[in-house]
């Protein structure tokens, strides 16, 4: 089924984003925790990486890296903006105004795993781990040529 590494990163990251997307969606609807607008952003980009990687996967496309990259990557700037306010005061200060727009500030801590895993954190290890992933597929496919 691996015939290569390159399948088996394209196979780890659409796992990773599968679980992040089956996560999401747990915490959203069986928990009932309402995701604020930073979560959504982050959906927004975590979702689609699912169907993306998935086919990429089940085909060979090593070349879909091209594509998931900029949608990890500004996911995980997005989670890294999102952990900032909740952990810094200082940011948390400053950005007051643009998070706590809709029904759920950014800041609110649903959950608290260690005192430092949070739903934020967690999406950022995510997309953090997407971005080596296609970083390793990309390192392969050159060695390949």
């Amino acid at each position: 089924m691996f015939g290569k590494k390159s399948d088996l990163m394209l196979f780890f990251a659409w796992i990773v984003a599968c679980v992040a997307t089956l996560g999401s969606l747990f915490l959203s609807e069986y928990l009932g925790y309402e995701p604020c607008k930073l979560c959504w952003y982050q959906r927004i980009l975590m979702y689609p990486l699912t169907v993306l990687l998935g086919i990429a996967y089940f085909r060979g496309d090593t070349g879909i890296r091209i594509y998931v990259l900029p949608l990890a990557v500004i996911g995980g700037l997005i989670s890294s903006y999102h952990v900032t306010i909740q952990r810094i005061a200082a940011a948390r200060a400053s950005a007051a105004p643009s998070t706590s727009c809709g029904r759920v500030s950014c800041e609110t801590d649903y959950l608290n795993w260690f005192g430092f895993i949070t739903i934020p954190v967690l999406a950022l290890i995510a997309f953090i781990l997407i971005i080596a992933a296609m970083i390793v597929v990309n390192r392969l496919d050159k060695r390949r040529w």
